[in-house]
């Protein structure tokens, strides 16, 4: 590599050039940096050592020693400088803390368009490519109401329910990401072109694999566990018992995530998988608020657009008003007097609001009048 170079480029040319070898898929990488713990000491690796790797066979070893994507690599970061694409690592200040979590996440997220802070308060709604005008009114319903209460609308842009649930997040003026199973340069399918572009204006297009890399069908379900793990959880709408959506349902659980289903007619086939899912614990979303209800604590606050600090989902159904009054809570225990004594307000609006607030669980009263803002 050219020794000029930067020395973060050099690291970053080695992780591509990593990322470009066939046959280095998650669960390699993730076996060749346990034993080596860099791409740089994977790429100088002797034969031997490499071989001794699980899953790394002669072949894999020699495309490493011999060094043939080097020159690609040069190529894949010229073209995404030109491009105006970012290549995120987990060292990168903007990689997604959410994917830090998963036992195998991406080495590299190529990214067309802009990951936000307050991503991090995101849900994937997922489904069948084949759905019913049901399936897509739904996921287009919900991904709106989801985007207007300040979540970003994460999934696959796919056909059926993964572009309405762009689209509706699109046209309520809220943010969406699309995790794709192909390259920048590829968008698939071919007629989600203008999609694509107002997904990366309004968001992000992201993705593991190189900028060339075609649709292949092994690669959807790989991709699905980067759609789960970018989200607090994930809404499953008209997946069939054989949809490739219950991959996505599996890494969320696999992962720590919240799970959610949204019913559809029980004797139509397209449903049966959601079905299962809530028959044995999915959570059964009716409306927005039974996902913001039942979506877990968040890792750390979230600050959004609106610059509100968000300590749990179900906070972003509130009023303004009531978002007023619950930021007159802290995290320390406060006697209601001193709460209604400082907010200068009529006291008995303050006492019923404050009623509201604990019914729905964003805020938690203690014994002898005393009352704390809840985090989980």
């Amino acid at each position: 590599m050219d020794e000029r170079l930067p020395e973060s480029d050099q690291r970053l040319l080695e992780q591509i050039q990593l990322n470009l070898i066939q046959g280095v898929g998650p669960r390699i990488r993730h076996a060749l940096m346990e034993q080596f713990g860099s791409a740089s000491r994977i790429l100088n690796a002797p034969r031997q050592e490499l071989l001794n790797v699980p899953g790394v066979g002669t072949k894999l070893a020699n495309a490493i020693i011999y060094r043939s994507a080097k020159s690609s690599a040069e190529e894949e970061l010229k073209r995404c400088r030109e491009s105006e694409f970012q290549i995120l690592t987990e060292e990168t200040q903007n990689y997604p803390s959410l994917l830090k979590e998963m036992p195998d996440p991406p080495s590299l997220l190529y990214c067309n368009g802009t990951l936000l802070p307050e991503d991090e308060l995101a849900v994937a709604i997922v489904g069948s490519r084949k759905c019913t005008t049901y399936g897509l009114q739904q996921a287009e319903k919900l991904a709106g109401a989801l985007a207007r209460a300040g979540i970003t609308v994460v999934s696959g842009l796919a056909r059926g329910i993964d572009q309405a649930a762009h689209r509706g997040a699109l046209k309520a003026g809220g943010r969406t990401i699309a995790v794709m199973a192909t390259g920048l340069s590829h968008i698939y399918p071919l007629e989600h072109q203008e999609l694509s572009e107002k997904v990366a204006n309004q968001g992000a297009l992201v993705t593991e694999f190189p900028l060339d890399q075609a649709p292949v069908a092994g690669l959807f379900p790989q991709r699905n566990r980067i759609i789960s793990g970018l989200s607090m959880g994930v809404v499953l709408i008209e997946a069939g018992r054989k949809s490739g959506a219950l991959h996505t349902a599996r890494h969320a659980y696999e992962q720590g995530r919240d799970v959610f289903a949204v019913p559809g007619r029980i004797d139509h086939p397209a449903s049966a998988g959601c079905h299962d899912l809530i028959r044995d614990g999915a959570m059964l979303v009716r409306d927005i608020e039974d996902i913001l209800e039942g979506l877990g604590p968040l890792m750390a606050p979230v600050v959004t657009t609106q610059h509100r600090e968000i300590h749990t989902p179900r906070e972003l159904s509130l009023s303004d008003f009531e978002q007023n009054i619950l930021n007159l809570v802290t995290l320390e225990p406060q006697h209601l007097n001193d709460i209604v004594q400082s907010s200068h307000l009529d006291s008995s609006r303050i006492l019923s609001t404050l009623t509201i607030l604990e019914m729905r669980k964003v805020v938690k009263r203690l014994p002898g009048g005393f009352l704390v803002r809840a985090t989980s």
